[in-house]
């Protein structure tokens, strides 16, 4: 079968590969959509960051070359001996998380903060860049007739934008900034929006990003290099500042103005992944007694995510900007992704399948 691996930093290879078999507890998948995650584009311009290169993976005991893709629908094809959620025929989505269910966290119900925490399509196993693929089916959710394949591969940016809004206790009609309008600043955007946020303040550089801003549900975008964005931010709240800030960027200056712009109690959740350390005057935190906290992918959110998506509450208009054959993939999706358009993408979109382009 086809299959996309990561070999290196710009080493990305379409190869035949055998298909995978599936385990007893395993379902077997044949990959309509797979997306192209921010997370894919570190390790094509700068990998490796997860993907297990010298130190096998703790739990699949994989090094690259790995197949790679994490946010991908499909139809099942073939089940494991002890696998009941689901049966061949059955249109679904994967929740790409590789956890070991020993840790404390695992045994708490909180396995996306597994102490061996591994994605599907990143750290080996397999992954969505591919013609098949196989996993646990714990972790696989099936999807309604009326949401396509396509929309369904935004389940998991959804859903991270949807968990962060768990970890920051956000309550209808509270007034929310989101710095950056990427893939997961406008999935925060769309589940504010859908849950009932009074007021959404994004903060974006000019570019096409202030529309797609916009479009997703932003009431306001402010441009930090064209007015003050605190000030700003105050002056739109009465002077008190937002409730709640969910910084999706990894910027320096985002994570300050956004924890500024906070009113006194007010939380900031941190999204992003960052590449190196911020410095912070712990006196900010103290005098207004703010909290920040971080959010990691999703725990037992998908299922809600995926009837948000299939009942319009979240809309995803126009997120996917283009679809890729995989033959195509490193110059049509990660090339333009990382390359002078960069800007006007948000989501693209990867099939093996040639008879779905």
């Amino acid at each position: 079968m086809k299959a996309a691996l990561w070999y290196g930093a710009k080493d990305i290879r379409v190869e035949n590969i055998p298909e995978p078999t599936v385990k007893d507890d395993g379902v077997k998948i044949k990959v309509k959509w797979c997306g192209i995650c921010g997370s894919d584009l570190h390790e094509y311009t700068m990998g490796p960051i997860f993907i297990p290169v010298k130190t096998p993976h703790p739990i699949t005991g994989e090094t690259a070359p790995v197949v790679m893709g994490h946010e991908f629908s499909g139809e099942v094809v073939e089940v494991g001996r002890n696998v009941t959620n689901v049966k061949p025929g059955d249109r679904v989505v994967v929740e790409p998380l590789i956890v070991c269910g020993e840790c404390p966290a695992c045994k708490a119900g909180h396995y996306n903060l597994c102490e061996k925490l591994g994605f599907h399509g990143l750290m080996g196993g397999g992954g969505g860049f591919s013609e098949y693929t196989t996993f646990p089916a714990r972790f696989v959710h099936k999807i309604p007739d009326n949401l396509s394949y396509e929309k369904a591969a935004l389940v998991e940016p959804m859903s991270v934008g949807y968990h962060s809004l768990e970890v920051g206790h956000f309550e209808k009609g509270q007034t929310a900034i989101v710095t950056g309008a990427g893939p997961i600043g406008l999935a925060t955007i769309e589940c504010l929006k859908a849950l009932g946020a009074a007021q959404v303040i994004v903060v974006q550089r000019k570019s096409v990003r202030q529309e797609y801003a916009k479009q997703s549900g932003a009431d306001v975008v402010l441009d930090p290099n064209e007015v003050d964005v605190v000030a700003e931010i105050k002056k739109r709240t009465g002077g008190v500042g937002a409730d709640v800030a969910f910084e999706t960027t990894g910027s320096e200056q985002c994570f300050h103005l956004a924890l500024g712009a906070l009113r006194f109690s007010g939380t900031l959740v941190v999204t992003s992944i960052w590449e190196k350390p911020v410095t912070l005057d712990p006196n900010v935190l103290v005098m207004g007694e703010k909290y920040v906290v971080g959010s990691i992918c999703y725990c037992n959110d998908f299922p809600k995510v995926i009837e948000m998506l299939a009942d319009g509450s979240i809309p995803a208009k126009g997120y996917i900007t283009k679809k890729v054959y995989i033959d195509d993939i490193a110059k049509e999706g990660f090339d333009t992704l990382t390359g002078p358009e960069k800007k006007s993408q948000v989501k693209i979109i990867v099939t093996p399948d040639k008879s779905l382009m």
